[in-house]
């Protein structure tokens, strides 16, 4: 595969790219992370969400400790060519590291303080080991 597409990407100083995960089923936006050019060419190698993990400073394969990995249906490309959409189907329906579907669970009210709109589905606690408990 020719590597030309990951050249119409402009990455950021530290070479990388937000990616936003949406559910290519009700379109709800599941997490944003980041990728390098490493973690771009496996997600679409092996048809899943591989992502760089700013704080372990190394690849993380979405699900490697929660199992809730993320299969990628589509990738899209922004206007600027400065974000990544993936379109994928979110495993086990959690995708954030605190157990709920989406890590976009507060909504803000009366334009003064956050309120938390979606259930836990699942207790991190069950989820993740104690050396996997960081963020996914």
């Amino acid at each position: 595969m020719s590597a030309d597409w990951l050249e119409q990407i402009k990455w950021d100083e530290k070479g990388l790219v937000p990616a936003i995960a949406q559910d290519c089923r009700t379109g709800r936006i599941l997490m944003v992370a980041w990728m390098n050019q490493e973690a771009l060419r496996l997600t679409v190698a092996e048809q899943r969400a591989i992502y760089w993990s700013r704080s372990r400073n190394r690849i993380w394969r979405k699900g490697e400790e929660s199992g809730h990995l993320q299969k990628l249906h589509e990738l899209r490309l922004d206007c600027d060519g400065d974000v990544v959409l993936l379109s994928v189907e979110q495993v086990g329906g959690i995708a954030c590291h605190t157990g709920r579907e989406s890590c976009f669970y507060r909504v803000l009210r009366n334009g003064s303080e956050w309120e938390v709109v979606d259930p836990v589905r699942k207790n991190p606690k069950q989820i993740y080991t104690e050396e996997g408990s960081r963020h996914e």
